[in-house]
């Protein structure tokens, strides 16, 4: 089972988006995913079409993460309904704000870690989709996790936060779980008309080099459309959703191949 946790240290830059993604791309490849709702504004719960109300969530996990309450939390997404295929969420709760403090415990910080190995059987790809900040809940995602994904836009204030988490990324690594390693930045909403968005983006290669992945996406209503109707990108219909789908089968391509999971290594010709 392989961890891949989804972050930005700047709100706004399509954290969410890049998530649901790479969930509906890993969806429509056929591998066995859970998302973790980590971020207490839950949109990707509501992206995947579950039902929050009544059901035990990823806050009951972090007070408790025993697997009984772990698969308790854990919901089948409802794009199933759309096809067939393996694609879970635990869900996610405003609640989980009261795990992000500043100062968490060392055993804090695990906790998340527990929860997942008692499932680790089920599941070949947990994408985690973090909280917009560097405290508690990063930090527990970052520990679960054997790869971070940094989400950017071509911009000055975002450009910095990258910058920020990939030396956070260091220091997580360092100081509790040596398997961390960053996959990579991820720009979103690029605009290649704008001489301001080429300008950040080879800033940013300037920088951070290979770190850097290809493809950018682009900013396409596709996405917005896809997520408000909580159905997975890959069966929205146009040639816009089409074109981003593409994009995220290959940062798929990227994470799997990171992951060794080797007969989905790449996306099937079309």
């Amino acid at each position: 089972m392989h961890v891949l946790s989804v972050s930005s240290l700047k709100g706004g830059v399509g954290k969410t988006t890049v998530t649901l993604g790479l969930a509906s791309a890993a969806f429509a490849r056929g591998v066995r995913t859970l998302v973790v709702d980590l971020d207490p504004q839950s949109d990707v719960s509501t992206g995947m079409d579950i039902q929050l109300a009544g059901r035990l969530n990823v806050a009951d996990v972090l007070t408790s993460p025993k697997e009984k309450t772990v698969r308790a939390a854990i919901a089948p997404s409802g794009w199933t309904r759309n096809g067939p295929g393996t694609i879970d969420v635990m869900i996610g709760s405003p609640s989980a704000i009261n795990f992000d403090g500043p100062h968490p415990s060392i055993r804090d910080i695990w906790k998340l870690e527990e929860a997942l190995s008692t499932i680790e059987k089920d599941y070949e790809l947990v994408l985690i989709d973090c909280a917009p900040s560097l405290n508690a809940l990063t930090r527990t995602a970052w520990a679960a996790s054997d790869r971070v994904a940094v989400v950017t836009e071509p911009g000055l204030f975002s450009v910095a936060a990258a910058d920020r988490a990939l030396r956070a990324i260091e220091e997580i690594r360092r100081g509790l779980s040596p398997r961390l390693q960053p996959l990579g930045i991820i720009v979103n909403r690029a605009r290649t008309a704008s001489l301001e968005h080429q300008f950040r983006i080879k800033e940013l290669r300037d920088m951070f080099g290979p770190l850097v992945l290809s493809p950018q996406l682009p900013e396409r209503t596709s996405l917005q459309q896809a997520q408000g109707a909580a159905k997975p990108l890959h069966i929205w219909p146009g040639d816009s959703a089409l074109e981003m789908a593409g994009y995220f089968d290959q940062l798929l391509d990227r994470v799997l191949r990171t992951a060794r999971i080797g007969e989905y290594a790449e996306a099937p010709a079309v």
